[in-house]
């Protein structure tokens, strides 16, 4: 009966101490892609980033209730139009950016888009990374 109950306590404590992931980072958004020149100055989270890296400044709306706005913060980001899928490191925020987009650096922007930085915007879907 002590073993029983012993087992139950285990597998019940064992449950609870399994970490769960936080609604905002299992889900799923949806914006538009644009994107900036990182390289110009200092951005929000205080880091000096190139334009060559896999970066983005993160929506306003989201920034305000994101923990630590999101800074490192590691998103899986998909161009909706063509499949294409790359991973970047949220740096800054974009005061003009609606909620659910992203402002990319030139390179992310490219790379997801067939390096067509004509186009400008096109639509996304993201989520933050699983660590």
């Amino acid at each position: 009966m002590f073993t029983k109950i012993f087992v139950a306590l285990f597998a019940a404590t064992a449950v609870l101490a399994a970490p769960i992931e936080s609604a905002e980072k299992r889900a799923t958004y949806s914006g538009q892609a644009t994107y900036y020149s990182p390289s110009v100055g200092t951005g929000a989270c205080g880091w000096q980033n190139t334009d060559q890296e896999l970066v983005v400044a993160l929506n306003a709306p989201q920034w305000d209730s994101t923990a630590n706005h999101g800074c490192g913060q590691m998103v899986t980001i998909t161009n909706s139009q063509n499949g294409q899928q790359q991973q970047a490191k949220i740096v800054d925020m974009c005061p003009g950016c609606a909620e659910g987009s992203l402002d990319m650096s030139p390179t992310l922007f490219g790379a997801l888009n067939n390096n067509n930085l004509d186009a400008g915007v096109f639509p996304i879907s993201w989520d933050f990374a699983s660590s």
